[in-house]
């Protein structure tokens, strides 16, 4: 070995003459090969752990062995450290990667006495269950260093059991495989340990289970996860675990990261740092270069708050390494490039000084030695001639971290009001009448507000200045506070979205101009205060299909099939907050009304197909699969089911208030049993899944429901069975069915099921709408049906007399425009099949202008009419309002549907009379 190299190594390092003294022949070998100054690929580490243990079966063995590797090598990295031949970030990342290696193969070694005993982890879906090593703290972050513990969390993918012949469930299983994992590496022996391994930043932590699954682990964040665990969680990383490693590391983003820019960081930041600065003074260890003032943690601080803050905005903030993070924060300008070049400076050079002391004796500390004997060791490795020389930069160094922390983490305060609240509250007195004032006063002086935390009242004094501010700003100021006021009401103990609201003033501009314009949004936010959430995030874009496809899945997959309120409560919200997503852009971007019914019609059939998948999934759970009239094994892909939309989600005109209209159908063997162990017939069975769906969809709790369904369009009515086959459909439809059956059928689509029955459904329904009609007789049937609705659903005389007009059911109005474009299918497709492809009005009344059955004109007119109907009862929902209003307003629309009307069904109706 080069002898004044090796001379500063000791020197540096009492460890390293005592490694000396023990594997002197082995260290000379390993300096001949690469002679210590070449740094170490992932690979070549790798394949050193694996170099070591090859072959080694016995136990002992294998942790000699590998023990004396981590001995070799810690003599290696003290040496290139002592000599100046590696960096901090080179050599951290040295660390880390012999971390990741050592997991690796101590999970695998720890894995074959358990198959042996218990056989392999499988999950209830069948899937082989992997032991989830989750690196936490500097592992994560791959900044390991020299004498660090490893913090890990275990998981695993979903439950089930063992198939050996004495079975375990899975949890006990991977708890059993963690446990003898840290033996591996913890024990320590006559070779010393490989690396302490810490399991505290577990959920709920010590005297928890060792191994958690991902939907409790998911469970744990969502409701119980603390602002503390977010900042840990920013460096987690998936050592081991494949595919469902990273789907879990996935599903802990949004935890971790806010979709929100969250200004809540700062205050939970201040109490970690107050924690930690009265656990520096009670262990007096001012001297910490870590916990210390100035120290690395606080460096570390400045860099989580502002991942916190804009992490989920800013995708760039949300890398585990602390340098490369601190870079990006310049990058994107959160820091000036002096605040980023000091603080680099000092955190490079405090993870030196850190691996001075930590090099002294192999122990996991990071105060400054005290006796002159240590204190003259480490100066020397560090490049300095006397220790008060070493403390004056240190000193310089840890107060540019001190300055910096204090500027960025220092108590925040929220920008006020330029007008002063005094002035706020006579501006607001002058504007509100008696009753508004009233409720004001009992809102301030209630009991909800007595019974608040001291913390919340303090939070919602702050707030209510903005929220007057942008109230008075609006355009119906006295609306727009009482819709909020109940707002305000149920989210104020939840003190986060007060602040929100307060840092984002455009969100809160929005919300107040939502709330002049909606009180259906307003409601939908104050009985779901969750979906506030997503307000705040939202880019005021209409959902996407495909994305509403993506994440719908996402949230489902981790949710056990048993664990029927969460799958409910995931489809709840799914609806709410993309239907509120869609709303939001109606008022305030204005989309365009059709791409408005799309998305809310995307937003149905996704969440139908779920549903009725989940549904499948339950039944053959408990029963089995059901097998074809060929005696074929139903599948997910093949499972001889399909749900059938009529009315508006049929024909692609969702509203925001909606119902779904639903048929179920199948094509299953009635009388064949399943193939479970509670085995029920085909007809069973496909009753058990529309029930179960309707269960899903309906069932009424604190979220709401998904969707109200009205399944009476079914044969034979609300008579009939629920779910019907396709075979008996067909006969019915071809036999039974009324003609305001067929004309139900216009509008009909299938949405959900399997695509082979989905197809024969629709060529069905186009059979049925060609088939030849007479026209007199058709005209006569839906002119009667038309009547039926007016005498039960239009307005009365009297409402008539006052000059009042239902949007929907009154003559010229929506229905009137359905209506004849069903006649125009039914009387004319038989020689026009093309009249029968779309189930949508616009479209249909589009190809009868090309089908020369309507003037370009009369059809350019019936849309133009229809369109505006609809936009108007798309804003009196979102209004809240009934669909009656002024007639004078609507008369002209009303005169062209009601001439239209007259020559297409009823030559003797007044179009007069009827439009008044």
């Amino acid at each position: 070995m080069n002898a004044e190299q090796l001379k500063k190594t000791l020197i540096a390092s009492q460890y390293a003459e005592l490694v000396l003294g023990l594997h002197q022949k082995d260290l000379d070998a390993d300096y001949a090969v690469d002679q210590f100054q070449l740094s170490l690929s992932t690979a070549q580490i790798y394949q050193r752990v694996q170099d070591s243990i090859a072959e080694i079966e016995d136990e002992a063995r294998w942790m000699q062995a590998i023990r004396v590797l981590r001995t070799r090598l810690m003599f290696r990295w003290i040496w290139q450290d002592a000599n100046q031949q590696t960096d901090v970030m080179s050599l951290t990342r040295e660390l880390s990667d012999f971390a990741d290696a050592c997991i690796c193969a101590a999970k695998a070694f720890a894995l074959g006495p358990l198959i042996l005993k218990y056989g392999e982890p499988i999950s209830y879906s069948g899937k082989v269950q992997n032991l989830i090593v989750v690196a936490m703290g500097k592992l994560g972050a791959q900044e390991l260093n020299l004498s660090s513990d490893i913090d890990l969390i275990f998981a695993f993918d979903e439950q089930g059991e063992t198939n050996g012949r004495k079975s375990i469930d899975v949890q006990q299983f991977c708890i059993l495989w963690g446990q003898k994992l840290i033996y591996l590496l913890d024990q320590i022996t006559a070779d010393g340990f490989v690396f302490r391994v810490d399991m505290r930043l577990r959920p709920w932590g010590d005297g928890s289970a060792l191994a958690i699954s991902h939907v409790a682990l998911e469970k744990y964040l969502s409701q119980h996860g603390r602002e503390w665990e977010r900042y840990a969680w920013i460096k987690a990383r998936i050592v081991t675990g494949g595919e469902e490693g990273e789907a879990l590391l996935k599903m802990t983003r949004p935890f971790v990261f806010r979709k929100y820019v969250d200004y809540t960081a700062f205050e939970a930041m201040r109490e970690m740092k107050t924690m930690i600065e009265r656990e520096v003074v009670r262990r007096h260890i001012t001297d910490d270069i870590k916990l210390g003032a100035g120290g690395i943690r606080e460096v570390e601080f400045i860099v989580q708050v502002f991942q916190l803050i804009y992490g989920g905005s800013k995708l760039e903030l949300q890398d585990r390494q602390c340098l490369l993070s601190l870079k990006h924060l310049g990058e994107v300008g959160l820091l000036d490039e002096q605040a980023v070049i000091d603080l680099e400076d000092a955190y490079l050079f405090l993870r030196r000084v850190e691996h001075a002391i930590q090099a002294l004796n192999d122990q996991q500390t990071q105060s400054l030695p005290t006796e002159p004997d240590l204190q003259q060791r480490m100066i020397h490795t560090l490049g300095f001639d006397s220790w008060d020389a070493f403390l004056a930069v240190l000193n310089l160094k840890r107060e540019k971290v001190i300055y910096q922390f204090e500027h960025v983490i220092k108590e925040k305060a929220l920008d006020s009001p330029t007008t002063t609240f005094s002035q706020l509250e006579v501006q607001l007195d002058e504007i509100l009448d008696e009753p508004s004032k009233n409720l004001v006063k009992e809102f301030w002086f209630g009991h909800a507000i007595k019974k608040l935390p001291a913390k919340a009242v303090q939070r919602l004094k702050e707030f209510w200045p903005h929220l007057i501010g942008a109230v008075l700003q609006s355009d119906k100021p006295q609306i727009a506070l009482m819709r909020l006021m109940p707002l305000v009401e149920s989210v104020m103990r939840r003190t986060v979205y007060l602040v929100m609201l307060i840092e984002s003033k455009g969100a809160l501009q929005r919300l107040v101009k939502m709330a002049t314009v909606s009180p259906w949004i307003c409601e939908e936010l104050t009985h779901y205060p969750v979906l506030l959430d997503e307000f705040l995030s939202m880019d005021f874009e209409l959902p996407k299909r495909r994305d509403l496809e993506d994440s719908l899945r996402q949230q489902l997959l981790r949710i056990e099939i048993d664990q029927v309120e969460d799958l409910m409560r995931v489809l709840r919200l799914f609806k709410k907050s993309n239907v509120l997503t869609v709303a939001a852009s109606d008022v305030l971007a204005e989309s365009p009304l059709m791409k408005v019914s799309d998305a809310l019609t995307d937003i149905a059939e996704v969440s139908v197909i779920a549903t009725l998948n989940l549904a499948y999934q339950t039944v053959v759970k408990r029963h089995g699969y059901p097998v074809t009239p060929e005696g074929q094994r139903c599948s997910l892909q093949q499972m001889g089911f399909v749900v059938v939309g009529y009315g508006k989600v049929g024909g692609i005109e969702l509203g925001y208030g909606s119902d779904l209209d639903l048929v179920f159908m199948h094509n299953l063997d009635e009388q064949a049993d399943t193939d479970g162990h509670k085995q029920i017939s085909g007809f069973e069975f496909a009753m058990r899944v529309a029930q179960k769906f309707m269960s899903f969809m309906t069932t009424q709790t604190l979220d709401g429901r998904v969707y109200e369904v009205d399944t009476r369009l079914r044969p034979s009515g609300e008579a009939g069975l629920l779910v019907t086959s396709m075979r008996a459909f067909e006969q019915y439809q071809l036999k039974s069915a009324w003609v305001w059956e067929h004309q139900a059928l216009v509008r009909a689509r299938s949405i959900a099921g399997e695509t082979s029955l989905r197809e024969k459904f629709e060529q069905l329904r186009c059979d049925i709408l060609t088939m030849p009609r007479d026209e007199q007789r058709v005209r006569q049937e839906v002119l009667n049906m038309r009547q039926k609705m007016k005498d039960h659903l239009g307005s009365s005389k009297e409402q008539k007399k006052h000059g009042i007009f239902h949007l929907k059911q009154d003559a010229g109005g929506i229905v009137d425009i359905e209506f004849m474009a069903q006649y125009v299918v039914l009387a004319w497709s038989g020689t026009n099949h093309d009249l029968a492809h779309y189930s949508d009005n616009v479209r249909i009344l589009e190809d009868a202008a090309k089908a020369n059955c309507l003037s370009s004109e009369d059809a350019s007119a019936l849309i133009q009419a229809y369109l505006r109907e609809r936009a108007e009862s798309h804003l009196l929902a979102l209004a809240n309002q009934s669909m009656q209003v002024n007639a004078m307003e609507w008369h002209d629309t009303r005169v062209i549907v009601c001439k239209l009307w007259q020559r297409l069904i009823d030559p003797t109706a007044d179009v007069v009379v009827g439009c008044e």
